[in-house]
């Protein structure tokens, strides 16, 4: 067993930047809204994004490469999408996981602060932990985050399913015709598991977690992602089964405000299984974010980084000054759309997922043609029809909400 554990690593970061939004907020609000029915949307949408996000890992295991060096030997016009896809997403995504972890804090702690304020705070507790611990500090930390909030969620679903009678009720609110549902679908598939993104994300740490460790298997990668990939799978489903067992049916819906939301997001827990349960709770939900912060303020930087060197080779600068000069750049951007755009929690987080979802086709179509190109066979037949399966949904569903959107 500690053979096993001590081959996670990447898959486990993964699973870091996974939980947070799409978990703890988007899954619970479908189970509250829609019911134990969403838990079928959730699987289907981690079911055709799996090739993508099994292409990073293996790739880096199989070539000794990332996906992002992948990239720049596909030329200027693959790099430029890169940087036009993270320039859309980066500030609001890390907005948004820093603006969930603040109204936890601010809640858990009684901070009579603005909510800016204390994702401030903990921009720059996470910029100097990066700064001083690296991959290392997030490969050890990730296993006991991942570990406590998985505990506590399966605890109280198990609770949850002796208390709820509406749970089961057929899906009669949901229509693909309806705009509000259609919206808060893609929201929820954008970053169901994850946005693409990480995918590449992924590859870099694969590298780094070969670096360390001298090698990296293409057997040990492929555990690492699955148990990373499916463990978030089953989480998310949980964490609906969570929002329908004891919110959809009752009349009520979850909160816009970060406060109130992270109030009935542990309230979900403590009055479950226990109002005992509230400082371990409270630890998890803590932990989950603060990590998905964490990692995802250390992937930007890492990934433009290495953009940057592969795009401009001549550009003098150290590593380390690369790293945080766009460290500063996404901290800065970040707390700018937190200041000046911080209306409504729900609104900043559907958008930013919505964003992901937008894009995700350009950089799925990208990564196919990759590992199409890659020394190493990676893809089996049935990954290369899931992908395109996944690939055609994603472009219908694009085109049919910017119909909605735009034209209608």
């Amino acid at each position: 067993m500690r053979k096993l554990i001590a081959k996670l690593g990447p898959g486990l970061l993964y699973a870091g930047a996974a939980v947070g939004v799409s978990h703890l907020v988007q899954s619970t609000r479908a189970g509250a809204s829609y019911g134990m029915a969403m838990v079928a949307v959730v699987i289907l949408a981690n079911l055709l994004k799996y090739p993508f996000f099994k292409a990073g890992p293996l790739y880096a295991a199989a070539n000794g490469k990332s996906l992002l060096d992948a990239f720049q030997q596909l030329g200027k016009g693959a790099m430029f999408i890169f940087y036009g896809v993270t320039f859309t997403t980066v500030f609001a995504v890390q907005a948004v996981v820093t603006l969930i972890t603040a109204g936890l804090f601010a809640y858990v702690f009684k901070i009579n602060l603005p909510l800016w304020a204390i994702s401030a705070v903990i921009l720059a507790i996470c910029s100097i932990i990066l700064l001083i611990g690296k991959f290392e500090f997030l490969n050890k930390t990730m296993k006991s985050v991942i570990f406590l909030l998985t505990i506590a969620t399966i605890v109280t679903l198990i609770a949850a399913f002796t208390k709820s009678q509406n749970a089961f009720e057929p899906l009669t609110t949901f229509s693909f015709f309806k705009q509000e549902d259609l919206f808060f679908l893609i929201a929820l598939v954008g970053w169901m598991p994850a946005p693409i993104d990480i995918s590449l994300w992924q590859s870099e740490w694969s590298l780094a977690q070969a670096k360390s460790k001298g090698s990296l298997s293409l057997k040990d990668a492929l555990f690492d992602f699955r148990v990373g990939y499916w463990g978030t799978t089953f989480l998310a489903a949980a964490f609906v089964g969570l929002g329908a067992l004891l919110i959809f049916g009752s009349g009520s819906e979850l909160p816009a405000s970060g406060v109130a939301f992270s109030a009935d997001l542990i309230g979900m827990y403590t009055q479950t299984i226990g109002s005992w349960s509230f400082v371990f709770i409270a630890v998890a939900a803590l932990a989950t974010m603060f990590s998905t912060t964490l990692t995802v303020l250390d992937a930007f930087p890492r990934m433009l980084q290495k953009a940057t060197k592969l795009s401009f080779p001549k550009w003098e600068i150290t590593e380390k000054q690369n790293y945080i000069l766009w460290l500063t750049i996404i901290v800065l951007g970040a707390l700018f759309v937190l200041i000046f755009q911080l209306e409504n929690m729900r609104q900043l987080v559907d958008f930013a997922t919505t964003i992901s979802f937008l894009t995700a086709p350009v950089l799925a179509a990208l990564i196919l043609i990759v590992v199409k190109r890659s020394k190493v066979q990676l893809f089996s037949k049935a990954d290369y029809f899931v992908s395109f399966i996944g690939i055609t949904f994603l472009i219908l569903f694009s085109f049919y909400f910017i119909y909605l959107k735009v034209l209608n």
